[in-house]
């Protein structure tokens, strides 16, 4: 049975007004009272629902973080950071992930309506916008993380995905490959489209002839990049790509992980592999993958701190804050080829 502050105050032999103010305005209450409310407390086992009364009050103490893919780890960094800087606000992340899938994600942001949260950080997977809307009419703001916001009237924090594609293909490029395979997928994801764009200024620019062929996955997992590998190898050897370019780390790790069981040491000496994220797994993997570096945890404090920001004043104009992305070098993209 949940305990109420009447079951309190009756046991106290005191007023609900005196339970009330020993919990919010002690000083005010004779130290009589005030012992006979916390032994009385104590010995029902009363929990205070600050939750509760913070909402009647019209503030939530809590936030809603809807994210992409819950398997990959750069999505775990970006929510420990929005919840470090929620911390020093006393306010808590509810967390759901969508896996990459619509109706999941509608679900989770009508559980946030309807738990009255203070605001919403999502990383959307479709056209998302509509939906957001209608929660900033009902009182409910939104910022988007991972994805830029673009000419909407949201707040969005992100990477330039496209400067990121640019850079993974150009860095391949100057290792000496010429035959590029990007590897992502779906192509309704902002993200995989920007990588992409990137990857093509990149190859379009280049010096010498790029060939930039496009392998779609339909997810962004460790399953589809070892799908992916399988498909590349059972080619003949001449149509294979000199390199790859996974959209996300756990893609590349699946590519990774088929070339590697291959048995024929492929990674770098005739298959260089560079992925996106830069998470944890990159740099532990049997060899090290090259990565284009986010900085997760910034991108999840920046958003929360620009969430509460437009709570507190619902007239700021939308921002759209952009990192630039870090090209990390290891040993899957070295320059030794095979003869």
């Amino acid at each position: 049975m949940v305990v109420s502050i009447r079951d309190v105050a009756q046991k106290a032999g005191v007023s609900v007004g005196t339970v009330s103010n020993v919990l919010n305005r002690p000083e005010t209450v004779s130290s009589d009272a005030s012992e006979r409310v916390l032994k009385a407390i104590e010995d029902l086992g009363y929990v205070r629902n600050d939750a509760a009364r913070k909402l009647r009050a019209g503030v939530s103490t809590t936030v809603g973080f809807v994210v992409l893919n819950g398997q990959n780890p750069f999505f775990n960094d970006v929510v420990r950071g929005a919840e470090d800087e929620a911390s020093r606000h006393n306010i808590a992340v509810l967390y759901g992930n969508t896996d990459e899938d619509s109706d999941r994600e509608r679900m989770y942001l009508d559980l946030f309506e309807e738990q009255q949260v203070r605001g919403v950080l999502i990383s959307p997977y479709g056209d998302i916008l509509p939906r957001l809307e209608r929660l900033r009419a009902r009182g409910i703001r939104a910022v988007l993380v991972d994805r830029f916001g673009g000419n909407s009237r949201f707040s969005s924090v992100s990477v330039d995905s496209v400067a990121g594609g640019r850079m993974a293909v150009e860095h391949l490029i100057e290792t000496g490959r010429r035959r590029i395979a990007f590897v992502g997928g779906p192509m309704d994801m902002r993200q995989v489209t920007d990588r992409l764009a990137g990857a093509r200024v990149a190859a379009d620019n280049a010096l010498d002839p790029v060939e930039l062929e496009v392998l779609a996955t339909d997810a962004m997992t460790v399953e589809e990049g070892v799908a992916v590998g399988a498909r590349v190898l059972s080619r003949p050897r001449r149509e294979w790509p000199d390199a790859m370019f996974a959209a996300n780390d756990l893609i590349a790790l699946g590519l990774l992980q088929s070339l590697i069981l291959d048995g024929r040491m492929l990674v770098p000496q005739e298959i260089a592999l560079i992925g996106f994220d830069d998470i944890a797994f990159a740099a532990a993997a049997a060899v090290p993958i090259t990565s284009i570096r986010q900085p997760s945890g910034m991108i999840g404090r920046t958003a929360l701190r620009v969430l509460l920001e437009e709570c507190d004043d619902p007239e700021l104009i939308p921002r759209q804050t952009v990192f630039q992305p870090e090209l990390v070098v290891r040993r899957s993209t070295a320059t030794t080829r095979a003869n």
